[in-house]
């Protein structure tokens, strides 16, 4: 009985290295669908404690890897219905937008389409303070939203007023829209590009909206 306690330990020790592989292959690939996530923590866009200035930074890299699906026809790789937390993109935006130069109040609002910052600014140069805070809330938001922004006072209670709608309401939209027609009174910075202007609506853009 004895002899047999030493192969034991020994089949043991063989193994155990083959286990730890495992055990540390699962806790730093996880697959979910097609994505396959390094160093999968919480699910948030921003930690909090990076967003209390912009020395504060992460010094982790963000990482993910997705695949095509093996299966024929099988598009839930390419699937954009994506959810996102507009409360916690809003937060983004107010918070690094304060940190532009005369920028010292800001209040932001994200829809299913728009982004709608006003702010309260002592700034010399309107235009470019405009366009500063208008692009910092492009690099936040999903490429086809588009971005309005004023640096008149009253129009941070028209933005807050806001906040209690829906995107399925129909009246959410009418008073959406109407709030944006009263910020654009104020400069909204430079064209995005040549196809896109002020705002970062395309001609197509604005024949949909137009109808």
């Amino acid at each position: 009985m004895k002899k047999f306690i030493p192969i034991i330990g020994l089949c043991a020790l063989t193994l155990l290295p083959g286990c730890t592989n495992n055990m540390a292959n699962r806790d730093v690939y996880e697959e979910s669908g097609n994505t396959i996530n390094v160093n999968n923590k919480r699910n948030e866009l921003y930690r909090e404690d990076q967003l209390q200035g912009t020395k504060n930074i992460s010094n982790q890299y963000g990482y993910v890897r997705n695949q095509k699906s093996p299966l024929m026809n099988d598009n839930t790789a390419n699937n954009n219905d994506i959810g996102l937390d507009r409360e916690q993109l809003a937060n983004i935006i107010s918070k690094l937008a304060a940190e532009i130069p005369n920028v010292n109040d800001v209040a932001a609002l994200v829809t299913d389409q728009e982004v709608l910052v006003a702010y309260q600014t002592d700034t010399k140069n309107r235009e470019l303070t405009a366009d500063q805070v208008k692009r910092t809330a492009l690099s936040v938001v999903p490429r086809y939203y588009h971005v309005y922004v004023s640096d008149n006072k009253a129009h941070i209670r028209d933005v807050e007023n806001l906040a209690n709608f829906t995107s399925t309401s129909k009246k959410a939209r009418e008073q959406v829209n109407a709030v944006i027609k009263r910020m654009k009174t104020s400069p909204q910075g430079s064209r995005i590009n040549n196809s896109e202007d002020e705002n970062g609506l395309t001609p197509d853009d604005k024949t949909k909206t137009s109808r």
